[in-house]
């Protein structure tokens, strides 16, 4: 299997076979979807200290918080997929 990491910022990377979703942080069900994770212990912030713009989540119920644009990280997703 070939392994193929998206960079989210900050030297941090997922592995984009793993992703479900990336949505914006903003919307109120986004917000009650990253609380759940923090109570279950499975959320990652990769935001280092910035303001939180997206949220990834995996097909392990991790959520990853971002502090990249959302555009930004669907345009870096997409230039991978072209690459094969």
């Amino acid at each position: 299997m070939d392994v193929k990491l998206v960079n989210i910022g900050f030297d941090n990377a997922v592995v984009t076979q793993r992703i479900v979703a990336v949505v914006s942080a903003d919307p109120s069900p986004i917000k009650r979807l990253r609380e759940a994770a923090l109570r279950h212990g499975k959320l990652i912030d990769a935001t280092n200290g910035r303001k939180t713009r997206t949220v990834i989540v995996t097909d392990s119920d991790h959520v990853v918080l971002s502090s990249l644009q959302t555009q930004t990280l669907l345009q870096r997703l997409e230039a991978l997929a072209e690459k094969g």
